[in-house]
């Protein structure tokens, strides 16, 4: 008994030990003695206190803890005890910090979160670890602001007013003095810029920089969800100015420097709203019977020149934003659907990857440069599809021609690896005030696959003639001497995480359905399968949107290590350039490389990239938003009203339902299910009941009733029904 007693006494004294480091870790600075410690970690018994004495002489022995004062002590950090990381915030106030310096995210309670802001780049103080639980600690610096400017509405008193931004991810209300409201009125929703955080108090103080107007206006909310996202949504007058500059007319001796298409039979096939049409595609037969196929593109780099104000401009904002009523453009109207766009029976200056074809689509020669063209007609997808599906219609016999070798660029493709993700892309009819009156879904037909396909395809061939040293001996090289590779930007994609893989395999076998994840070569023909077997099945757009989750994102960089998902070992994006900044990068890059001039360093093409990537995340975060939040809109006026649903996400706090009819996404909260206490299982991605074990699983269909629609907070809450039907 007196060995099992002293066994006994020995954890609870390593407990006591770890305690103790944690209450010095969160103050590390401060002077603490046996006593202060023991009032802070509330110990009262003598026996206890004995041992933080011990304790405390231990820890200032093994270097720990020094000992400044006689019997005052202070925590020593470790360079492993204090980590940087981005802060990733939650509704609740509380966050996780995450670190190149360690795999694990580190949990930050609310109380020791500081004056940090989400995505603040801060230095966090580790708490000594507890057994079984999982690392946290204190942010002890806010090193870099990831933001000052929010958006929200104001709260106004007689004496003082605070603005509560829209965004989940900024639990705290900025005070404004009311000198500094800029003019805003109680109510409205405005942008705010914080001026000062004093170290004591708990609000941040701000200004108002803009009033956007009545929250509800269609014109304010899109606004307000551009500014949330610090993406801009005007041009400054002196970027409108630079672009109106620059004349329509094409001078003849630009011209003569390029191959001339003009002649060519060449049309462009678009959304029926587009405005920006920035590729076309020319087809004739040459005398030896194959095809020339030529892939002409918006040649923005002739126009926005290095260094320019129009160049800076569209880095900044790096791409355009397809919100759900518009698109915010990367370059000023002018330019975006005058100068650049390829609109019909107007002559454009192009950069042109040419492609010689056999009637079964190989390759045989291919050719790279700046062209002049003249589209002969604009199609939009719908009419391109009808000239397929009939035979019949304007250059029926090039589209339908253009059509089969698609076909057949697309089979190989697939045969190589290429994974065909078809996910339903929701739309909204709008009236003349933004409203929105009904939703339709999207879906690609073969009008949509060629363009596609014939993009894949020249963005693959640029990618492999800069990077691929093994396509293009170098310039007065000896025989067998290939080329030097060159910087230059890439669109890469890669390998998916084997364990997210081996998780998402075992969902799918709840369903019924076996992929093959073992061999990495099984993945692609795997997910190819599986989306072939989900096909119109109730559970098709859950799978298709885990699977797409499971994938790692696409980036763009310098350093090349292939596109996954198209299974292409060289891709970039060159196509799309009066809305892609990377797109324009390439095509300096390919005319310098083409002339054998030298492009910018690699550092300085990477530090593009990374701002490209990140901007457009944002660009893709902002449109999801508008479209919640037309979503939330649609569903306002049909509280109480009830729907067949999917279950499209299981957390701890409820799960989320996707109606089926419209695709709107809402929450079925925990806490109002009412026929029995539920606790949520992980492993089967379910929600189970304590006392009669039933179960709501991901991809079961369920009733639920409109129970909420906030529109402040983009979010829709749903009561469920019964699901026996």
């Amino acid at each position: 008994m007196a060995g099992k007693s002293k066994k006994k006494d020995k954890a609870a004294k390593k407990f006591l030990l770890e305690d103790v480091l944690r209450f010095f870790a969160k103050s590390p600075g401060k002077l603490n003695n046996y006593k202060q410690v023991c009032a802070g970690l509330e110990i009262t018994d003598s026996h206890s206190r004995l041992q933080v004495m011990e304790i405390l002489e231990a820890l200032e022995r093994n270097g720990q803890l020094t000992e400044p004062e006689p019997g005052r002590f202070r925590f020593v950090p470790t360079a492993s005890s204090v980590i940087t990381g981005r802060v990733d915030m939650t509704q609740s106030g509380a966050g996780y910090i995450l670190s190149d310096d360690t795999p694990e995210e580190i949990y930050i309670s609310a109380v020791n979160m500081g004056s940090a802001l989400h995505g603040d780049l801060v230095r966090v103080q580790l708490f000594a670890r507890r057994k079984g639980r999982k690392p946290d600690g204190e942010i002890i610096e806010v090193i870099e602001r990831n933001r000052t400017e929010f958006v929200g509405i104001v709260q106004l008193s007689k004496k003082f007013a605070f603005v509560v931004p829209d965004s989940n991810k900024m639990p705290i209300d900025i005070f404004v003095p009311l000198n500094d409201l800029n003019g805003a009125k109680d109510g409205d929703k405005v942008q705010v810029k914080i001026v000062d955080w004093p170290p004591n108090a708990k609000n941040p103080f701000g200004e108002v920089t803009l009033v956007l107007g009545r929250p509800g206006e269609n014109q304010v909310e899109m606004h307000a969800i551009m500014l949330d996202f610090n993406l801009p949504f005007e041009f400054p007058q002196e970027v409108i100015d630079a672009a109106s500059t620059i004349p329509m007319e094409i001078p003849q001796a630009e011209i003569e420097k390029r191959r001339d298409f003009r002649k060519i039979t060449t049309f462009t096939i678009d959304p029926v709203d587009a405005k920006d049409f920035d590729d076309a595609l020319s087809l004739q037969e040459l005398p030896n019977g194959n095809w020339e196929i030529g892939v002409h593109i918006a040649d923005v780099s002739f126009y926005v020149k290095p260094d320019s104000i129009l160049e800076r401009e569209a880095f900044r904002r790096a791409t355009s934003v397809y919100l759900v009523d518009r698109v915010v453009a990367m370059l000023p109207e002018h330019l975006s659907n005058g100068v650049c766009s390829l609109r019909p029976d107007e002559e454009k200056l192009c950069f042109s990857a040419v492609f010689e074809m056999d009637n079964d689509a190989n390759i045989v020669q291919q050719w790279f440069g700046r062209t002049v063209i003249r589209s002969n007609r604009r199609f939009t997808y719908e009419e391109a599809q009808t000239v397929i599906e009939t035979g019949k219609g304007d250059f029926s016999k090039e589209i339908l021609l253009l059509n089969d070798l698609a076909v057949k660029l697309r089979k190989r493709r697939f045969q190589k690896g290429s994974i065909a993700f078809d996910k339903v892309e929701v739309k909204f009819n709008l009236d003349a005030k933004g409203k929105p009156l009904g939703v339709y879904f999207k879906v690609q037909k073969e009008a949509h696959q060629l363009i596609e396909d014939f993009m894949l395809l020249a963005n693959r061939s640029v990618a492999a003639l800069i990077g691929d040293v093994n396509q293009v001996p170098a310039k007065g090289a000896a025989k067998g001497q290939t080329k030097k590779i060159r910087p230059f930007v890439y669109r890469i994609h890669d390998r998916p995480d084997p364990e997210k893989l081996t998780e998402f395999g075992r969902f799918v076998a709840q369903f019924g359905y076996k992929v093959k994840f073992h061999n990495p070569n099984q993945v692609s023909d795997s997910l190819n399968q599986l989306m072939k077997d989900i096909k119109g099945k109730g559970e098709e757009n859950v799978i298709e949107t885990l699977a797409i989750r499971t994938m790692a994102k696409a980036t763009y960089s310098t350093k090349n290590i292939g596109h996954y998902g198209l299974a292409f070992p060289f891709y970039t994006h060159f196509t799309s350039p009066i809305r892609r900044y990377p797109d324009v990068m390439v095509h300096r890059l390919l005319e310098l490389y083409l002339h054998e001039q030298k492009g910018e360093t690699e550092n300085e093409l990477e530090a593009r990239c990374k701002h490209s990537s990140e901007m457009e995340k944002r660009a893709a975060d902002a449109e999801r938003a508008s479209v919640k939040y037309k979503q939330v809109e649609f569903l306002k006026d049909k509280i109480g009203e009830e729907f067949e649903g999917v279950i499209s996400g299981v957390t701890e706090w409820g799960i989320f339902v996707e109606i089926t009819e419209n695709k709107c996404e809402g929450l079925v909260r925990m806490r109002d299910i009412k026929d029995d206490m539920y606790f949520f299982d992980q492993d089967s991605y379910s929600i189970i009941g304590r006392r009669y074990k039933k179960r709501y699983r991901l991809g079961d269909t369920v009733r639920v009733e409109i129970k909420r629609a906030d529109l402040v907070k983009k979010q829709l809450d749903f009561a469920l029904l019964s699901d026996d039907f």
